[in-house]
């Protein structure tokens, strides 16, 4: 009796529910418009998460999916700065490890799939005004991209980057959340037939970047729920044939930027293979712990080939190659259990629902296919390192796990 009645004064204590609320709001408004907000309510939710496990029961409460692959991965990390040669920088450079809360908070803050529906509906209406934002600047474009002298949010708007400081990270944001929120247009049971119009708005501003990873990525992850989905798989791929054939017989750049992505000659596809091949001979001098994280924006001089346009960069255009580079073999293979992990138990949990349960089923499937599209992109940019994209990738991670919390499942087994 005593420790239950402590633990009741210490529950009394807390800050109170809604200001948790209140935080998870603000840091999805963030997540579409502005990352200094995101990441501020993102402390403050870890900060408000650290002080509720003060709590002996809500310790025993508390779900930490992914935990061994995570922390192994930060393990490998911070090993391969300490072996950099560098580590002070290196370890400032591996700060982005911290962003990984977003998954805990998430699904501490998610209760059940009624929160987690609320947090995509809510993550479409936020990033619908970004696309909306930057479709405005590319109909409003004034200045040509070359124009010198003029600060980089008026000479680049002749592709689409909403809010953010570039159009490959308005790319990443949409991408993830056109493909979180698919499932929740099909036919049946729980459709959200108000998402079309937002969700259409998504696609225009995806196309308006010109990011072809980004498009591939898109394309994926509707492979995914093709795949995964239960009903309306035809509906999807007819679809995703639609806005193919749109952008085919769109504006003279959408259709160039289309064709030229199975073009080896294309400039930026040259460049990027020439990334590679640097991102390679520098991994044969340091293949079991790589360079240290930010060791390619410091050492990559050194293998740039003599033909590649840029002879410094921080970033080798492909997230595994990176990762590979930064953190080695071993930190290759625990970032990959991170990935392997979540498929493995997001797809034991899909496919223990039954038909009956498409809200839940909708959720699932769409984080499914959101990080499919992530994975894809990032085969051809390095949005693991872009702190706006990878929030986001953690955030709609956590819906499975917050679907599993309803009652009969297991929360984070």
């Amino acid at each position: 009796m005593p420790g239950a009645l402590a633990r009741s004064a210490v529950a009394a204590s807390l800050p109170p529910l809604t200001l948790r609320n209140a935080l998870l709001g603000l840091y999805v408004l963030g997540l579409g418009v502005s990352i200094s907000l995101s990441q501020g309510a993102l402390i403050a939710l870890s900060a408000l998460w650290l002080w509720r496990l003060r709590d002996p029961a809500a310790r025993r409460r508390v779900c930490l999916p992914l935990l061994a692959p995570v922390l192994a991965f930060s393990g490998a990390t911070i090993l391969s700065a300490l072996a950099s040669g560098h580590p002070g920088t290196s370890l400032l450079a591996a700060k982005g490890l911290l962003l990984v809360m977003a998954l805990y908070v998430t699904v501490d803050a998610l209760t059940d799939g009624v929160d987690a529906d609320l947090l995509v509906s809510a993550l479409v209406a936020v990033c619908a005004v970004a696309a909306l934002a930057g479709l405005v600047q590319v109909l409003t474009c004034w200045s040509p991209p070359t124009t010198p002298g003029l600060p980089t949010r008026f000479y680049r708007c002749d592709r689409a980057r909403g809010f953010f400081s570039i159009y490959m990270t308005l790319a990443g944001v949409l991408t993830l959340v056109l493909l979180a929120s698919v499932p929740r247009l099909l036919p049946g049971p729980g459709r959200r037939g108000w998402l079309a119009t937002p969700w259409l708005v998504l696609v225009a501003g995806l196309a308006a970047t010109y990011v072809r990873g980004a498009w591939l990525g898109f394309g994926a992850g509707m492979a995914a729920v093709i795949a995964l989905a239960r009903r309306g798989r035809a509906l999807v791929a007819l679809a995703l044939i639609g806005l193919v054939g749109l952008a085919l017989v769109g504006p003279g750049q959408l259709q160039q930027r289309l064709r030229s992505m199975t073009d080896p000659q294309e400039a930026t596809i040259k460049e990027r293979v020439y990334m590679w091949r640097s991102g390679g001979a520098m991994l044969q001098e340091r293949p079991l712990l790589g360079v240290g994280p930010g060791g390619v924006k410091r050492e990559y001089p050194r293998f740039a080939v003599p033909e590649a346009v840029k002879q410094r960069t921080g970033h080798l255009h492909n997230t595994p190659l990176q990762v590979l580079v930064e953190r080695g073999l071993i930190g290759l293979a625990a970032w990959l259990w991170i990935w392997v992990a979540f498929y493995v138990r997001a797809g034991r949990l899909l496919f223990r629902l039954g038909p009956e349960r498409r809200d839940r089923r909708a959720l699932l499937v769409g984080s499914l296919a959101a990080i499919t599209g992530f994975l894809v992109s990032g085969l051809s940019e390095y949005n693991f390192g872009d702190s706006e994209v990878v929030l986001v990738a953690w955030t709609l991670m956590a819906l499975p796990f917050a679907v599993s919390r309803a009652p009969g499942d297991d929360a984070c087994g």
